[in-house]
């Protein structure tokens, strides 16, 4: 009887691209077995499964942008059952030292995927979270083109010539906005007077077109926030504006973050040790998603005038002798611990009710 040889194992990298991805392949110990390029589409991922398999067990795959150009790749990788680990942009330091082009890259993010540096599980981008992502996107640019309107709006009633200006001024937003809505400009736009009521009304169908347009999107945003993250959004000081950053940042497979520090590291909440010598101290840490800070720093806000339990934490943290900020850190750090507890229960049950 002849004995079969045991599979190979092999680790594999890929530096990905708006239209190419790049793949390589080491072995347990780093070195080089070889690499290809592939095109970035659905047939091109297939080929770069098929092609990665071929050099035996596959035992991790680092991927570069997870969330962005390796986004539709790693969904190819991880339907078929391989661990796909999320690889960080080389830093200057290393590129200065070792080069850059796209084969050091992908063998750069093999090698970090061999050695266990790499272990972020990136982001499944299959559910809801994923769907909610993309509304926020448009909310956003809506948001941003409506205040840039505005601004020009505003800007455009100071220079207005006499007595247009006149009639506009002292009035709010919104009545500006009417009133600009209102004004019929004349025919012959060379007149100064003419073309500013032209201008402004121009504006305001813009600002209300935008309205409209981020109303919608918030109601269908605030539907999506309450089916992904119910128990998230049930939490004191937890609106759908702030829940949905939350959800976003962990995305789809909350149990990636295995635990509620990670999380808190995730959103900048966990504490940075700047030890030395005989001083025992810790700073604020500056990484992280600085949107989920923000949210966790809304609702630690919201809290601190309105929750009687927090309201009682700050006055006795503040006879201790800390600051505001200092609160503020110790209870966003508490938050995150809640927020981290609420994901993955929801993130539990909703597995459990479709399994």
């Amino acid at each position: 009887m002849i004995d079969q040889q045991p599979e190979k194992e092999v680790f594999a990298g890929v530096d990905t691209h708006t239209d190419t991805h790049h793949a390589a392949v080491v072995d347990p110990l780093g070195r080089p077995v070889a690499d290809r390029e592939f095109p970035a589409t659905t047939q091109g991922y297939r080929a770069l499964l098929m092609w990665l398999i071929m050099f035996g067990h596959v035992q991790a795959v680092g991927v570069e942008c997870t969330g962005s150009y390796g986004a539709g790749l790693t969904t190819v990788l991880s339907a078929a059952d391989l661990v796909v680990v999320e690889v960080n942009v080389p830093d200057r330091g290393t590129r200065h030292a070792r080069g850059k082009s796209d084969p050091i890259d992908a063998y750069a993010a093999a090698r970090a995927a061999a050695s266990g540096r790499a272990t972020a599980i990136p982001k499944s981008h299959t559910g809801t979270v994923e769907a909610l992502r993309q509304l926020r996107v448009a909310r956003a640019s809506a948001i941003k083109a409506r205040t840039q309107a505005i601004n020009q709006l505003i800007g455009l009633r100071v220079t207005a010539p006499e007595p247009l200006r006149a009639s506009l001024t002292g009035l709010t937003r919104t009545t500006l906005v009417n009133c600009c809505l209102r004004l019929r400009p004349g025919a012959n736009l060379t007149c100064p007077t003419d073309a500013a009521r032209y201008a402004l009304r121009q504006l305001a169908l813009r600002i209300r077109m935008l309205t409209e347009e981020i109303d919608e999107v918030t109601e269908r945003l605030a539907m999506l926030t309450t089916s992904a993250g119910p128990e998230l959004v049930a939490l004191f000081g937890v609106g759908t504006e702030t829940a949905g950053q939350l959800l976003v940042t962990a995305g789809d497979n909350p149990e990636r973050l295995r635990t509620e520090a990670a999380f808190a590291a995730l959103c900048g909440a966990a504490p940075v040790p700047a030890s030395s010598g005989r001083t025992d101290r810790h700073q604020l840490s500056r990484g992280g998603d600085r949107q989920a800070n923000r949210a966790l720093h809304m609702i630690a806000v919201v809290r601190m005038r309105y929750c009687p339990r927090t309201r009682a934490y700050v006055a006795r943290r503040t006879q201790q002798g800390l600051t505001k900020k200092d609160i503020i850190r110790c209870l966003k750090r508490f938050i995150a611990r809640e927020v981290y507890r609420a994901l993955t229960r929801t993130h539990a049950s909703g597995t459990t009710s479709t399994t």
